[in-house]
């Protein structure tokens, strides 16, 4: 069984995921570097409301993880 299937997520779980790529990638460079990638592109306050829509889009993935786990028990 796959965690989550990837074949029934909507546009929306697309969405999120591409938004924690996003964030993943953001956090990686600026473990590395020391560059926060979307701070030096959007300036400030873009960049928390991004980073706000990324927690969100995470708190969406793991409901999702979520509600499959529970489907799948007896």
């Amino acid at each position: 069984m796959e965690l989550l299937m990837l074949k029934s997520w909507d546009l929306y779980s697309y969405a999120c995921f591409v938004l924690l790529l996003l964030g993943g990638i953001d956090l990686g460079l600026y473990g590395i570097f020391g560059i926060n990638f979307f701070h030096a592109i959007l300036g400030g306050l873009l960049s928390r409301l991004l980073c706000l829509a990324i927690g969100i889009a995470a708190g969406y993935l793991i409901y999702l993880l979520v509600l499959e786990k529970k489907k799948g028990s007896p």
